[in-house]
């Protein structure tokens, strides 16, 4: 199991990539613990990619999760299915709004809950980005890519993996 699950923030991305990590007795990345360096500041692509490569190298079964473009793209090359979550923005709105509290991101609750606004401004704008965060990106990867690849629309439809 080599698998990649790319979307928008909210879009379930880190739910599933834990449940098919878990079914697959696999090593699970979020590329979340890659690209920042314990701020707001995106670490240099290369370091990033260099950290992923380094777990790839490491384990012969993994689920990988983000919405980072460019780092998916470095490594696209060595997984074995691609997943896209695009259920629409109105679905990763109200995830982000449902979602429990992410000790591995935040200190607290509240924490978490001062974030929330920047969060979901930042997911409306998926339509329209143009940078390796957004629907544009995301589309020309999958659409590109050559091996199995899965795109859901429907939260339901991957719920249930």
């Amino acid at each position: 199991m080599k698998i990649v699950v790319l979307g928008n923030a909210g879009s379930g991305k880190s739910t599933l990539s834990r449940r098919l990590a878990e079914r697959g007795s696999a090593e699970r990345l979020s590329l979340d613990d890659v690209a920042f360096d314990g701020g707001i500041e995106r670490r240099a692509l290369r370091d990033s990619v260099d950290d992923v490569e380094r777990f790839l190298a490491s384990h012969a079964s993994w689920v990988i999760e983000g919405c980072y473009a460019d780092i998916v793209e470095a490594i696209l090359g060595d997984c074995d299915e691609l997943i896209f979550l695009n259920p629409g923005v109105d679905a990763c709105v109200a995830h982000c709004r449902a979602r429990p509290w992410e000790p591995d991101k935040f200190g607290s609750r509240a924490e978490q809950d001062a974030h929330l606004e920047n969060l979901i401004e930042w997911v409306r704008a998926y339509e329209e980005r143009e940078d390796e965060y957004g629907l544009r990106r995301h589309r020309a990867l999958f659409d590109a890519f050559v091996g199995p690849k899965h795109e859901f629309v429907d939260p339901r439809e991957y719920e249930a993996l």
